[in-house]
């Protein structure tokens, strides 16, 4: 299981299109930590590993809702409907179902 979250990490870099800056940002940690999780030689643990899963099933969501190329975008843009904060900032913060309240707003065709 412990290798699933570092697996993680590297699916939020290929299907969301996350950098390892906005990945560390929304996780609370270093760039260089997202790097050493990407080559496997560390894995995220603790609240960090929840951190993780987090930001993957909010990218889940988002593939199915917009262009995924357009995924690091809105995830570092003020947004309007979370008080024009940062989702990746209210991920960081342990925010998570806030930015999922907007997402299931974008699935249902209220903020399109």
């Amino acid at each position: 299981m412990a290798t699933a979250f570092a697996d993680e990490v590297v699916r939020l870099r290929q299907v969301g299109g996350l950098s390892d800056l906005q990945i560390s940002r929304a996780v609370g940690v270093a760039r260089s930590t997202v790097g050493a999780w990407l080559r496997r030689q560390r894995r995220p643990t603790g609240v960090r590993a929840e951190r993780v899963a987090e930001l993957s099933a909010i990218v889940d969501r988002l593939t199915r809702t917009i262009d995924p190329a357009y995924i690091p975008v809105w995830m570092s843009r003020p947004n309007e409907a979370l008080g024009d904060e940062k989702p990746l900032d209210l991920i960081a913060r342990g925010e998570y179902r806030r930015v999922t309240r907007v997402i299931g707003e974008l699935e249902s065709g209220v903020h399109s």
